[in-house]
């Protein structure tokens, strides 16, 4: 039997080339004003995510 991908998961996450799990770094929408622009630069950025992210993940993601 196939299993399903979940869709929104697949839409948020991203592989490196190295294989590892990267996501966009989350506040860089919401009320900007009161945000410093050292905040404001670093929620371009995208972030890691761990070990223990992408056994759970795993799930969510049979095919990736």
């Amino acid at each position: 039997m196939k299993l399903k991908t979940h869709k929104t998961t697949s839409k948020r996450i991203r592989i490196t080339g190295s294989g590892k799990l990267q996501t966009a770094t989350v506040s860089a929408q919401h009320l900007r004003h009161n945000k410093s622009k050292r905040q404001l630069r670093a929620a371009k950025s995208y972030k890691i995510l761990d070990l223990g992210m992408k056994r759970r993940l795993k799930k969510l993601l049979p095919y990736l």
